[in-house]
């Protein structure tokens, strides 16, 4: 009988470099669970993380400190064992002169990008055949500001890249602008291509393009809201088609979005808020990219600060970060609800989940 494919999920969060900041663990694709498996120490909030699993790497951002003894952006990278997840520390380097908060891999693997929200800027970084990362090769600042005191200056908060790996979207919180650079695989560089605008006060924070089709969507952490665009994948134009609330109407709370994901299939789209501590769910309308309200589901805990689905799109994991778990939510293909397990597991101020589907 063939043996079931091993699937981890790894957790970053915020601590303290001498206390656990980085989990490993075995994601159970029947029941939605996880075991831990691993931890370690020695990173600064390793809050965001990447994976390649076809090379048993993982990547995490951390703080570091630059020549002068002034916090910086610094980056680490970890090899697993594919049969226990068990990390192991590859290397540490420096990215960018200011704090980052996301971290993504190029989809050939050979790059790193981080964004820094204190800094306003990007980050290219290659990444060295041993899976180390290498020095920055490239460093882009954004300039400007927009309608409320949090946005007197530059804030990029994420980096996401396009099916074709030919270009790269930065959310920019701080300028209610979403940017759009050409990535130069060959050159190893970010070359400004285009930039749209979305409403003032918007904050726009992290962004996803749609599995198959010609859509792509950003959550606005501050203004409670999801723009949803047409993108022009040859020409990579983002074109806005609609903006909807991540609220019921009768909320009158204080609410900040955080994370946003479409399911495997491309039928539904999930965004979480933090203050209402939901996740709000909509159907996709694969004709217009037009989103419709399905529900509001709790995330039962508090400040649910990013999530994720299963590669099978069975399961969807939220990182509540004030109440210290990890809770599992069964996702119905057919409507897009999600339902309560009864799993969680308790880790410390958890932020970021990503998975790895091995073999």
């Amino acid at each position: 009988m063939e043996s079931k494919k091993k699937i981890f999920a790894f957790l970053g969060s915020y601590a303290d470099a001498t206390d656990p900041g980085l989990y490993a663990c075995r994601f159970d694709p029947d029941t939605g669970s996880l075991e831990l498996t691993d931890q370690v120490t020695g990173l600064q909030n390793p809050t965001f993380l990447d994976v390649n699993a076809e090379r048993s790497r993982l990547y995490a951002i951390t703080e570091g400190t630059d020549a002068e003894g002034k916090r910086c952006g610094a980056a680490a990278a970890y090899e697993f064992d594919p049969e226990t997840g068990k990390l192991t520390l590859l290397g540490k380097e420096l990215t960018v002169p200011a704090t980052t908060c996301h971290i993504t891999l190029d989809r050939t693997h050979t790059y790193i990008m981080v964004a820094s929200y204190h800094g306003g800027m990007i980050g290219l970084s290659p990444l060295l055949e041993d899976g180390r990362i290498g020095k920055t090769a490239e460093i882009r600042r954004h300039e400007g500001s927009s309608v409320l005191p949090v946005q007197s200056q530059a804030r990029a908060h994420s980096v996401f890249v396009d099916r074709s790996n030919r270009y790269a979207v930065v959310c920019d919180l701080g300028l209610d602008r979403v940017f759009t650079y050409k990535l130069d695989v060959a050159a190893g560089q970010l070359i400004p291509h285009d930039e749209v605008q979305v409403a003032p006060g918007s904050g726009p924070r992290h962004f996803v393009f749609h599995p198959s089709l010609p859509y792509g969507y950003v959550i606005n952490e501050l203004s409670s809201t999801i723009t949803a665009f047409s993108y022009d994948q040859e020409n990579s134009k983002l074109s806005e088609i609609q903006t909807v609330s991540t609220l019921p109407a009768s909320y009158e709370g204080d609410n900040a979005c955080a994370d946003i994901h479409i399911s495997p299939d491309g039928k539904f789209l999930y965004g979480s808020n933090r203050g209402h501590d939901s996740i709000a769910v909509y159907a996709i309308d694969s004709s217009t990219g037009k989103l419709t309200l399905v529900e509001h589901a709790s995330t039962l805990g508090g400040h649910p600060r990013n999530f994720a689905l299963s590669p099978d799109g069975r399961f969807l994991l939220v990182a509540n970060r004030d109440s210290n778990q990890i809770v599992t939510f069964a996702r119905d293909e057919a409507t897009g609800k999600l339902l309560p397990t009864g799993d969680k597991l308790d880790v410390s101020k958890p932020v970021c989940i990503k998975f790895a589907a091995m073999g």
